[in-house]
């Protein structure tokens, strides 16, 4: 039986759009959405943001929603998968019949809601109420809510891979037979804290981005949401849906190197796109266009250009950054991504690299845009923080992609280690030297002492595969930095504050520390993230692309946050609770 899994139906909502039809003509007349801040209320007017041209009082009205607190990555990612499942014809009935899951990347959630109401919090038991919607899972959790034919749902966030890694997991849960339709993708919404982030690693440009050009000088900042419907073959063919392209292929590595900067040589891209074209069946040769992650720093476009040129060679097909049109959509991006790479495909054309004129020193020359080109497969690259970088292939036919044959036998823990406030976590020395502790709060410090000890007892050096879930991630220098922002007037910015701050930095901290350039992910989806990676660890176990799994789920408290918990009648999360396992499949006999 084929294991093809295809796109149904898609939605996209952009700053050069809302919904596939203006997209393309902005991409056709090369018209871009990136310009000074309109919605975002920040005193950062200088900055360039590719903004959705829509109020929340807009998209509220829209989509027939009087919720006060609702945040914008959930407004956003709403008008997405609306249109998504209108193309697939996705009605109530189908729960009877179908078993559908909606997988969402985000890492913003609800952070532009909690900034504005952070300082009156402190006054005002109503403002509290914001904080219901503050954490990604919340996000996910209203967009599931609004179709009554979702049955299960979960959040990834692995910073700007977060959808692309969606993307993957949806099909893998219907080659496993977990699910049979997964509407999949990311959202986010532009806020405060991520554009005074960004602003303190001094990887902005003031100007439209440029990337690949010699003088590229950072990224814009973009918002806006990306979802496909995926299905098996069969099951479009059963309900007479229309296939609009094939995910043929898909790869997810670590680059393991650092926190925010990737490797000079590329080794986590390269890897991703390896196993992305190594799983379609496809030849480098098959390739005709490639969407590239390209955000317009000067280390971002390197180090892919090394990935590329070490897969490709010579001859790297025509390849362009859309992040000149949309802005950088963070953990949407590769959502966004995957349909405008969808537009490629059944329009046949290349997307302008928009602002390229000067040809970077040992760079890719991407492409001034091209129309009456057939394209038959497109790869779309998303990297994120921590190295997590992810790269899918979408065919305009059916490849000769690799069937996937999935094993019986006894998951098995090899380890087992938890840790709560009543450890030492001092004991994180015995592994590594003081100055690597010096700045790691205790999060940091009770995920590598709980994961490193499960390794030790384990017996092995390395996992093959490193799973995470977490609620909050680091929320102490969350908070630290929300502080820090409204006492400064958004002067003031910790760069280590803010790289510390996204959900995966504590996954990929333990494979930076480990030298681990194999799959890793985190789920992001309150009490069930632990469910969610254990799904994830077994499904990798029994298709044979991990033969060990470092499984864990991290989160920590702070005085501030259990206290609106309490408020908001929250159950009051522990000061600091880490877990982490080894698992294994024994084979069954």
């Amino acid at each position: 039986m084929s294991q093809s899994i295809v796109i149904t139906g898609s939605g996209i909502v952009s700053a050069i759009g809302l919904d596939k039809e203006s997209v393309l003509e902005s991409l056709l007349s090369r018209k871009s959405g990136v310009n000074m801040p309109k919605h975002l209320q920040t005193n950062h007017r200088d900055i360039p943001v590719g903004e959705v041209n829509l109020s929340n009082a807009e998209m509220k009205s829209l989509l027939n929603i009087d919720d006060p607190y609702i945040n914008r990555t959930t407004l956003l990612g709403m008008m997405a998968v609306d249109q998504a499942v209108n193309e697939a014809q996705l009605v109530g009935a189908i729960k009877r019949s179908y078993r559908v899951v909606l997988v969402s990347g985000t890492t913003v959630g609800g952070m532009d809601i909690t900034e504005n109401y952070f300082s009156s919090m402190l006054s005002s038991e109503e403002h509290m109420r914001c904080m219901l919607s503050h954490d990604c899972g919340n996000s996910t959790r209203a967009l599931a809510e609004r179709y009554d034919f979702i049955q299960d749902y979960t959040t990834v966030s692995t910073a700007c891979s977060s959808a692309a890694n969606a993307l993957m997991l949806g099909a893998d849960l219907i080659k496993s037979g977990q699910a049979d339709i997964v509407i999949a993708g990311g959202t986010e919404a532009l806020s405060k804290f991520h554009l005074n982030g960004f602003n303190s690693l001094m990887i902005l440009d003031r100007e439209r981005c440029r990337p690949f050009d010699d003088s590229r000088a950072g990224l814009n900042l973009g918002e806006g949401a990306g979802f496909v419907v995926l299905e098996s073959k069969e099951s479009a063919l059963k309900r007479g849906a229309s296939i609009q392209a094939y995910l043929s292929g898909y790869g997810n590595a670590c680059d393991a190197y650092h926190q925010t900067a990737s490797s000079p040589n590329g080794e986590g891209a390269y890897r991703a796109m390896s196993q992305a074209l190594s799983m379609s069946g496809l030849k480098s040769e098959d390739i005709d266009y490639i969407n590239a992650h390209g955000t317009g720093t000067p280390n971002n476009d390197e180090s892919e250009s090394a990935a590329l040129f070490r897969l490709f060679g010579d001859e790297v097909p025509c390849i362009s950054s859309t992040k000149s049109f949309t802005g950088h959509t963070t953990s949407a991006s590769g959502g966004i991504e995957a349909i405008i790479s969808l537009l490629v495909i059944q329009h046949d054309f290349i997307p302008a690299n928009l602002g390229w004129s000067n040809q970077m020193t040992n760079g890719v020359s991407p492409s001034l845009g091209e129309e009456n080109h057939l394209v038959n497969n497109v790869m779309c690259n998303s990297f994120g923080f921590g190295g997590n970088d992810s790269s899918f292939i979408l065919s305009k036919h059916e490849t000769p992609s690799m069937n996937v044959s999935y094993a019986e036998g006894e998951i098995k823990v090899l380890s087992y280690v938890e840790i709560d406030a009543s450890a030492d976590l001092n004991r994180i020395k015995e592994y590594l030297k003081p100055m690597e502790v010096r700045r790691m709060g205790p999060l940091m410090r009770s995920t590598l002492l709980s994961s490193l000890d499960a390794i030790k007892q384990a017996e092995i050096d390395c996992p093959d595969a490193i799973v995470t879930g977490t609620t909050l991630g680091c929320i102490d220098n969350s908070e630290k930095l929300l502080r820090e922002m409204v006492s400064s007037n958004e002067a003031t910015t910790s760069p280590t504050l803010f790289m510390q701050s996204t959900h995966n930095t504590i996954g990929s901290a333990i494979a930076i520390q480990l030298g681990c350039h194999g799959y890793n992910t985190t789920y992001t989806q309150a009490e069930h993230s632990l469910s969610w990676c254990m799904h994830d660890a077994e499904i990798l176990l029994r298709s044979g692309r991990a033969k060990t799994v470092l499984v864990g789920c991290h989160d920590e408290n702070t005085e501030w946050y259990a206290w609106v918990q309490r408020a908001i009648g929250r159950d009051v999360m522990p000061p600091i609770h880490s877990v982490a396992m080894v698992l294994t499949l024994e084979s069954g006999k």
